[in-house]
């Protein structure tokens, strides 16, 4: 009987285990799909520079003005938002009937949607002439509340528990453009309360209760001082 070896003979289980680690080591590759050699890179990336070279002088260089897809120049009107110090200002008139369109949201649950109000408790907004005279009488309204039966159309309404101001819960402007925004929807076609008006009137007007109809009389056909923007639909007779 020979003696046995000094070296076992590996079994089956160590040549998977030899070959996987080979695997590991370097990745298998399918015939033609070998990667580039650097030399074909670096080849590749000389033969770009050179090119961009000579492409900018014979489209007569790179300029901003030309280039740009956006460019005013280049398509009718740039549709990107001007920034502060435009020269081209938005309408004054649109920009707060979209504004005043958002804030109608607090009158809206009483006058509807619609402007139309319901019978005998609110009153309409569409037709109205206390939206569509005197700005005044409108703005105390608003800015105080109402109390008590009014007429309007003649129809006669009596505000559930009264109408509430809403002087203390807006700004100016937000003040402004809901007035702007009623008294030009369903219709209705008057000229703008700006915010400088409002500013004035609450500076000049330190009431702190609701009004009534006879009161607010006198102020049926007085408009707020200062200059009117002009606007579509809207009027621009100069305040009196």
């Amino acid at each position: 009987m020979s003696a046995p070896s000094s070296f076992p003979n590996p079994d089956s289980n160590d040549l998977d285990r030899l070959h996987a680690a080979v695997k590991r080591e370097k990745a298998d590759l399918e015939p033609g799909r070998e990667p580039a050699p650097m030399w074909v890179l670096f080849l590749f990336m000389i033969v770009a520079i050179v090119a961009g070279g000579q492409l900018g002088p014979m489209t007569g260089g790179f300029k901003f003005d030309v280039s740009n897809p956006f460019a005013v120049s280049t398509i009718a009107g740039d549709p990107r938002p001007k920034g502060p110090g435009s020269e081209v200002a938005a309408d004054p008139f649109q920009v707060a009937m979209k504004k005043g369109a958002s804030g109608y949201a607090v009158c809206g649950g009483c006058h509807q949607g619609s402007g139309l109000g319901l019978a005998g408790q609110y009153p309409p907004l569409a037709g109205s002439e206390w939206v569509l005279g005197g700005t005044e009488r409108l703005i105390r309204v608003v800015q105080h509340g109402l109390v008590g039966q009014v007429t309007v159309k003649g129809q006669n309404y009596n505000f559930p528990g009264g109408m509430q101001g809403f002087g203390a819960a807006m700004s100016a402007g937000d003040f402004a453009n809901v007035l702007t925004y009623i008294r030009n929807s369903w219709g209705n076609e008057a000229s703008m309360i700006t915010k400088e008006m409002v500013e004035k009137f609450r500076a000049d007007e330190k009431r702190t209760t609701q009004w009534t109809q006879p009161e607010l009389e006198p102020f049926k056909d007085r408009n707020l001082p200062g200059d009117v923007p002009a606007g579509p639909g809207a009027t621009t007779a100069a305040a009196k």
